[in-house]
């Protein structure tokens, strides 16, 4: 066998190999994170049921401020789209749709990623007084990468990585919130 044979069959197994670990790859991840925020429920909820308010909180609006925006319908209602565009790959192009609103409790909406990838995911912010000056805010997304693309699950750990932005976004909320209401 040639050298060159012999780094094509190295080469084509390594490559099987991938593919067959990526059909025993967990497709799916779920990534959730809750923080108390000193201010009553029904002002934490109307400010997150706006989505045009995720600019002033989310890590990835902050991380390119001069993004290009666009909404569509009116904004705390179901139906309403919240797009963005950005030359910065770790923001991107997209546009998030608020699927439906259960007042001071829920907030659940549909991801849909354009660049630098195509996704799409489920969102959710959840509300609970924990008392009538404190409100536990617990942000959360579903997403699902498939074959054979879930192979990056094992070099991306999605789960780490947006829970440290979700972090990130509700210590911004909180700090807005928790200034507004003093």
């Amino acid at each position: 066998m040639t050298k060159l044979k012999r780094i094509v069959v190295i080469v084509s197994g390594i490559i099987t190999l991938i593919f067959i670990a990526a059909l025993f790859t967990k497709k799916e991840y779920t990534v959730e994170r809750s923080l108390v925020i000193d201010a009553p429920l029904d002002s934490v909820f109307g400010y997150i049921a706006l989505l045009k308010n995720q600019n002033n909180y989310s890590k990835w609006a902050l991380i390119d401020p001069m993004m290009e925006t666009y909404f569509k319908g009116e904004d705390g209602t179901p139906g309403f789209i919240s797009g963005w565009k950005s030359e910065n790959p770790e923001v991107g192009e997209g546009e998030q749709e608020i699927l439906a609103l259960v007042p001071n409790t829920q907030i659940t909406y549909e991801l849909r990623f354009f660049k630098p990838f195509s996704a799409t995911s489920f969102g959710w912010m959840n509300t609970e007084a924990v008392n009538e000056a404190r409100t536990q805010v617990t942000w959360g997304i579903k997403g699902k990468m498939n074959y054979p693309s879930n192979i990056m699950l094992w070099f991306f750990d999605m789960e780490d990585m947006l829970a440290n932005d979700f972090d990130i976004g509700l210590a911004n909320m909180k700090n807005l919130l928790e200034a507004d209401s003093n």
